[in-house]
């Protein structure tokens, strides 16, 4: 095996761990920057999207969040024709000073009462800039790790950066906290909520002067000094034969890996926070105290992955996240909110509609109000966070909600006035709380009864998945290219897998769960997908792990 200028064989020195630190400190703190918009969801939802109803404020705030998400391969393709072409340091230094800068400006902006219309634009804008810029961030990270570590040891030195994404995560939610329980609840919904984006300039300036000390990857050196450097990196890694690695390695690698990962930290918080009503500190705290017990796993399975394989540790993840998920989830839910589940099994509650009288409740400029007899239903109970089945009702008549014994006639109001209209679903939806709660149905989660031990072991549970699929996988997809086009190759399907496969998760698990009632139903997306890459994964995909990646 070749070794190249100064990438030998041997135990971890003191260069390998600056390159590792000032990798990984730099990453932890772009991941801060880009989780603050997941975790404050609710509250940008409240400012930004101030002309919309309730529902579709949220609605919007997902997917004003998973618009960061869908621009992730843009800057694949554009950060990482650069790296191939003038660099790994250059080109990763120019990221984080995108990713803080646009950070930075959320917390400055005006709300959509101040500006209007402007505000929710820009809000979009700078989150295509947060994609745009951990497009290129990832790639050049995992890259310049991998091309300084010692042949047989690149699964545990590339393990330290998979670290990053969970510490970021980590520190947001610190951050949050801190912020929410010192200025109180009002003040922070008011305008404390951007302190954590402010506070991310000063982690900028930090960031920007470690990478500055680093020097470039020694192997990019070389292969520039020869004249090896692809004057085509896009053309080379993605039309050519080339291209059949980059689709493989989405489905059979980074798709279920990207799921596992966002179910396993962001769904989990979804779920406590939203479906089970939990206290947002309480849910932040089980959260946080789950990272802090499952993150050794990205080492542990790093350095695992250098012994047997990157391939059956990733896909042993995937497939023990496809047999386990419901029934944790389950659990969750009789750990954190008991009486929600009592309710449920002892009192289910039931839509009886005639299915085409029923829309999908997605109002796109929330003007929109759904007078018919199903919407008004499900409007109710989705608001208040309540299961339901359905069940088929007589073509075109009136649709009711029974609730254990007691069944509730809906009623029709497109014949009404909005006045009227008000008055009588505010009469209507009273009625069907207080048959909610005469039936234990609870407004949230009681912090009394929850079983916190069993909380955190659970969690602990989905994030040591989590390490298990994206321990390895910066290895994995290192390995799988040649290092002319490296950075654009490995960039491009661990941002459609991260970015569209698992950035869209919490937004298509929530529409899912609209539709059908069933709390657990948004499951079925990072099942199946999970289920994909282990199929793909085991047939089509190499291992790697005895690869010579100076070719």
């Amino acid at each position: 095996m070749a070794t190249m200028m100064g990438v030998a064989r041997g135990p971890l020195t003191g260069g390998h761990i600056r390159v590792i630190g000032a990798s990984s400190l730099g990453t932890v703190f772009e991941w801060y920057d880009f989780y603050l918009y997941g975790s404050l969801a609710a509250i940008i939802g409240k400012q930004f999207f101030g002309g919309l109803n309730d529902t579709t404020q949220y609605l919007f705030a997902l997917l004003a969040f998973a618009a960061g998400f869908a621009v992730r391969p843009l800057g694949a393709l554009v950060f990482g024709r650069l790296g191939d072409k003038i660099g790994r340091k250059h080109t990763f230094l120019i990221t984080i000073v995108i990713m803080g800068a646009s950070t930075f400006l959320v917390g400055t902006l005006p709300s959509y009462a101040s500006i209007g219309i402007a505000a929710p634009s820009i809000l979009i804008f700078l989150r295509f800039l947060q994609g745009l810029a951990l497009g290129g961030e990832y790639g050049g990270a995992a890259t310049y790790v991998a091309e300084h570590a010692p042949h047989g040891r690149r699964g545990l030195y590339t393990s330290f950066i998979q670290t990053t994404a969970t510490l970021g995560l980590f520190l947001s939610l610190l951050v949050i906290w801190l912020c929410r329980n010192s200025i109180g609840k009002e003040a922070y919904e008011t305008w404390g909520w951007r302190i954590p984006f402010l506070v991310s300039f000063f982690l900028l300036v930090v960031s920007v002067w470690i990478r500055r000390q680093l020097n470039e990857s020694p192997l990019f050196l070389q292969m520039k000094a020869e004249g090896k450097t692809s004057k085509a990196p896009i053309s080379e890694s993605f039309f050519s034969a080339n291209g059949k690695i980059v689709l493989l390695a989405l489905l059979g690698a980074t798709a279920g890996q990207a799921v596992v990962w966002y179910g396993g930290q962001f769904y989990a918080l979804f779920f406590l926070q939203k479906t089970l009503s939990l206290d947002p500190n309480l849910a932040d705290l089980y959260i946080a105290l789950a990272l802090v017990l499952a993150t050794g796993g990205f080492i542990v399975f790093g350095w695992l992955s250098d012994r047997i394989g990157r391939k059956p540790i990733v896909l042993a993840g995937c497939l023990l996240a496809v047999l386990t998920y419901f029934p944790v989830f389950k659990a969750l839910t009789h750990a954190v909110n008991p009486a929600l589940e009592a309710a449920a099994a002892k009192a289910p509650v039931v839509v009886m509609a005639d299915p085409a009288r029923c829309t999908t409740q997605f109002d796109p400029v929330g003007k929109a109000t759904f007078k018919q007899s199903c919407d008004v239903i499900k409007s109710i109970l989705a608001k208040r966070g309540v299961p339901y089945s359905n069940a088929a009702s007589p073509t075109g008549g009136v649709a009711s909600v029974a609730i254990g014994g007691t069944t509730i006639p809906g009623f029709e109001g497109e014949a009404l006035d909005k006045q009227a209209f008000a008055e009588q679903s505010s009469a209507f939806a009273q009625r069907v709380f207080e048959t909610l709660k005469t039936a234990g149905y609870p407004d949230k989660a009681d912090p009394a009864a929850v079983d916190a031990p069993m909380t955190v072991l659970l969690l602990t549970w989905l994030v040591l998945l989590v390490t298990m699929v994206y321990g390895p996988i910066a290895a994995w997809l290192v390995e799988m290219f040649p290092t002319r086009i490296r950075y654009t190759s490995m960039s491009l399907p661990y941002h459609i897998g991260n970015g569209w496969f698992g950035g869209f998760l919490p937004f298509i698990a929530f529409a899912i769960v609209a539709a059908t009632g069933d709390i657990y139903s948004g499951l079925w997306y990072p099942v199946a997908i999970a289920a994909m890459t282990c199929l793909v994964g085991a047939l089509f995909l190499p291992e790697t792990r005895d690869t010579d990646i100076t070719q």
